[in-house]
């Protein structure tokens, strides 16, 4: 690998291994069809006018740790010092289906995130927190429908209009069989309940993002750039094709859906796939869709700082590596953005390293001056080849998955996970050779820092939860529990859309776990052997 693009995890051919670019280098590029200006198709500048000069993007720090309280305490802390947006971290068992108190969740309760049994430890997430005013992010996929009934519910409590709430539900069930695994059921029952959120919150949350396509989890397990973009999109195709089969127009689903993306060390590399990802959106949704609104054009996403650059050895030096990662983010015309504390690679984040990672956040926006114009590199030889490059990358990707017969089936195959593993295997042998340097890891290795203090979750945590669901268990009405429970195995045997039984099920106190599993008597549970 040369010098000159060391560090970069594009996959892009080796012609771009040059040390300057000219106009030779868009030969039969035009800058009206290409870049055009802010606001207007196909978007390469971005997809507002007046960009960040009309509003910043949301600092949406992920946070949630052991209890509801705690990280209640977190989200006010966090707010109280600028964040404009929450997004919220499950743990493992919530993700999974399972209640804190399943053999399976032992040990793991609290740990990744925040445990959430009941709507009871929803209302306690938000206790103080105004629905109406704030912009909520929930990373939730397997049990997304579950835990945005139990979101729309506390709303309800507060006065709050379902109408009224802005925000979003990852919803993104396609990934976790890529490249997560954090998944419940076979893939198609899976989509089932995402077409029945998209087709509830058309007609009861229309101001909410009913999903966010993840690529970032598919970078984060190797994937290269152009990969990032291609199978994000493919997954995104995938979404609106299932919703037309439900009988949704696209006009209809696509404005609500929003996307994930990663924000690697590559700073111009990075900067191009963002706007690459975002002309590639325009063109299918406009061209090969037919969409007319041009709200279904655009490509809004969040970004979040790469976790898995940061580094063990020397970890402070991730906050450099953070700065720089937000910088692209910026550069590129995010929406939203997350920054990941230095501490990351080591333990969940403490509040003082929180704190310092949203500060990264409010010093480019202030302080840096890359918030006052819109797409201050487009033009730039280098960073229009390199867009033109990963879009053209990704539409080939693009072309096989549908050659193949579609994504479903590049799932069922192992062609998606098979790319992404080859990229990976790729990645981490240039850094064993050296090919890729890693500061403080394969090169610099000296001056290794103390040990930091690191958020250390209780073992306590886990048992004082375990025994709130006993006690809620106990004291519920159990008969309006089992009967709202038989409504939603009911609707999951037939056609009917899922949400009002779940919503109902959580009104009764019903668990994530307890309506997971009715779920489960239906549509089973998917093993990597079993067919899609």
């Amino acid at each position: 690998m040369s010098s000159t693009r060391q560090g970069s995890a594009s996959g892009l051919p080796a012609r771009f291994d040059r040390v300057y670019y000219t106009p030779d280098d868009l030969a039969g590029w035009s800058d009206e069809s290409e870049l055009g200006f802010p606001g207007t198709y196909p978007y390469a500048r971005g997809i507002y006018p007046t960009h960040y000069r009309g509003r910043l993007w949301t600092m949406r720090q992920y946070a949630g740790f052991g209890t509801s309280a705690e990280s209640n305490a977190r989200y006010h802390e966090l707010l109280a010092h600028g964040a404009t947006g929450l997004s919220v971290a499950f743990d493992l068992p919530t993700q999974l289906g399972l209640d804190s108190d399943e053999p399976l969740a032992c040990g793991e309760v609290g740990r990744v995130g925040v445990a959430i049994d009941s709507v009871e430890d929803m209302e306690a997430l938000f206790q103080g927190i105004p629905l109406d005013r704030v912009s909520t992010s929930m990373t939730i996929n397997a049990t997304a429908p579950i835990l945005l009934a139990m979101y729309f519910t506390v709303a309800e409590q507060q006065g709050v209009s379902l109408a009224k709430l802005a925000g979003t539900v990852q919803n993104d069930i396609l990934k976790e069989y890529i490249a997560r695994g954090t998944y419940i059921y076979p893939v198609r029952p899976a989509l089932r309940l995402v077409t029945d959120v998209f087709e509830f919150c058309r007609d009861r949350a229309p101001e909410w993002n009913t999903i966010s396509v993840s690529g970032y989890h598919i970078r984060e397990a190797g994937s290269t750039a152009v990969q990032e973009v291609a199978f994000t999109l493919a997954d995104a195709i995938a979404y609106v094709r299932a919703a037309a089969e439900r009988g949704l127009a696209v006009d209809e689903v696509a404005p609500r859906i929003s996307f994930f993306l990663s924000a690697h060390n590559s700073v111009l590399e990075e900067v191009a796939k963002f706007r690459a990802a975002r002309r590639l959106w325009a063109r299918i949704m406009r061209e090969d869709f037919k969409a007319t609104n041009p709200r279904s054009w655009m490509f809004r996403f969040h970004t979040q700082t790469a976790g898995s650059t940061l580094t063990a050895q020397q970890p402070e030096v991730n906050i450099v590596r953070v700065a720089l990662q937000a910088l692209a983010a910026v550069l590129g015309g995010t929406q939203s953005l997350h920054t990941n504390a230095w501490d990351e690679a080591l333990a969940l984040p403490t509040e003082e390293s929180a704190l310092l990672a949203l500060r990264t956040q409010q010093i480019l926006a202030c302080e840096a001056g890359v918030a006052n114009s819109a797409d201050p590199l487009g033009g730039s030889y280098y960073v229009e080849t390199l867009t033109n490059e990963i879009e053209q990358g990704a539409r080939d990707y693009l072309a096989k998955i549908d050659a193949s017969g579609g994504v479903l089936h590049a799932i069922e195959s192992g062609f998606i996970q098979g790319e992404i593993q080859q990229a990976a295997y790729e990645y981490q042998r240039n850094i064993e050779t050296g090919d890729r340097v890693v500061v403080g890891v394969n090169r610099y290795a000296g001056g290794e820092a103390a040990q930091p203090t690191l958020l250390h979750i209780d073992p306590v945590i886990e048992q004082e939860q375990v025994q709130r669901l006993r006690q809620l268990r106990a004291r519920r009405n159990a008969n309006a529990v089992k009967e709202a429970l038989d409504g939603v195995e009911s609707a999951a045997r037939d056609s009917e859309n899922l949400m009002p039984p779940i919503l109902n099920a959580v009104k009764t106190r019903a668990t994530v776990g307890e309506i997971s599993a009715a779920m489960r008597r239906v549509f089973g549970e998917f093993r990597k052997s079993t067919q899609i």
